[in-house]
Formats: structure tokens, sequence, C-alpha cells
């Protein structure tokens, strides 16, 4: 249960209706769900932003904007996303996230390996990078080697680089805001398998295979 009570689809004004409406079409789009399958638990977390209408205003508008983006490949971006989401213990978004990973070609074995996936041969090289990248970023506070930055440009633009760290950083953020105030897992990925909740070991324990510069992270 909710820490504060959201604001109801009865009680929101039209304008927050309007954000519940197009959140519920943008959900069933992520997940293949109907539109009419989208409850009112699915939309906690914007019932909690409804509380201050501004904020919730541009915090749709943040969201509408990473939805656009388009410069990465969709499931490095949504494998990311899932990583970070099983770091910060995030049920909610564990709960999406493995739901859109598994939607975006991520198989039940995958979702199951990413606590281990820097030893497991599931995961390619470039998506064991993008992985680490998400993992240093999810530390507190941020842990991201030169190296590890200097393996990400070997494969990404500039843009691409900024896209990615985007879509981690909000992810922390989503995280964050739906732990602190009791939002749980929704029933995205009821009838599936779901990805586990995470663990950050210590850094640099060698697990990582050696960069250009001698660095490397243990990271789960």
């Amino acid at each position: 249960m909710t820490r504060i009570a959201g604001v109801s689809t009865r009680q929101a004004g039209p304008l927050v209706k309007l954000a519940y409406f197009f959140t519920r079409r943008h959900y069933a789009r992520l997940t293949g769900r109907e539109t009419r399958l989208i409850n009112e638990r699915m939309l906690e977390p914007l019932k909690m932003y409804a509380h201050v209408p501004g904020l919730l205003r541009a915090i749709a508008g943040l969201e509408q904007a990473t939805a656009r983006l388009h410069r990465l490949d969709e499931r490095l971006k949504y494998l990311a996303e899932l990583k970070a989401a099983t770091l910060t213990h995030c049920e909610y978004c564990i709960d999406l996230g493995s739901r859109i990973a598994h939607r975006s070609g991520l198989s039940e074995e995958q979702l199951l390996a990413l606590p281990s996936y820097r030893t497991s041969k599931l995961f390619t090289d470039l998506e064991k990078l993008v992985l680490d990248y998400a993992v240093g970023m999810s530390r507190t506070p941020v842990e991201v080697p030169d190296a590890l930055f200097s393996d990400l440009r070997e494969h990404f633009d500039e843009a691409q680089i900024v896209e990615l760290t985007h879509v981690i950083a909000l992810e922390n953020l989503r995280g964050r805001f739906n732990l602190a105030l009791g939002v749980g897992a929704a029933g995205f990925s009821e009838g599936m398998v779901c990805a586990m909740p995470a663990t950050i070991p210590d850094l640099h324990r060698g697990a990582r295979p050696p960069t250009s510069a001698g660095e490397g992270l243990d990271i789960q």
C-alpha cells in the first residue's frame, strides 16, 4: 500500500484526467495490453505526481520526450533501464520493465541471468558494456571509470551516450520516487518471469575484463 493516497481519476481535474488517459494508452503500447486493462494501480506514480499539477505536467513532458528518443537500439535501452530498476529495488519499475524488456526480445533466461550478467553467456559484449554503465551510474556515489566511458565511446556517438545516460538516470529517479512513497508492483508482468532485484558489490574486484586503462568492475 502506498504511503499517501494518489489523486484518483474521479478526483482529478480535466488536465490530470487527460494525462491519465494518454498514460494508459502509452502503457498499453509498451506492454501489449489492451488500454482497458491498464488499471488504477498501474497509474500510481502518476497519481502521486498529480498532487502537484505543475510537477505532473513537467514529468509528463519529460517522459514524452524520452519516449520519442530513437538513437539507441530499443533492446539496449530497455535492458539498461531494467538493470537500473533492479538496482534500486523498485518493485513497480522491475514489474513494468520486465514486461517491456521481454517484449523487446529479452528472453526469460536473460531476465533471470541479470544478477550474474557479467559471467553469463546469454549477453553480448555490447550488452554487458551497457549493463556495466547502468550499474556504475546507479551507485551512490556514481562510479563510472574513465576506461568504461572510453569503451562506450568506441560503440556509441555522443548523442547516443547522452541518450543512454538519460534513460538510466531517469530510471533511478523513477525508482527512488516510487520506493519513498511505497509504490509497489502493479501486475504488469503477471503470468511471466520477472527480473530479480540485484546488488552492487564493491568496485574494482577485477571481475570485469581489464580495459586499456587497467580498470575493472565487479558488478552484479
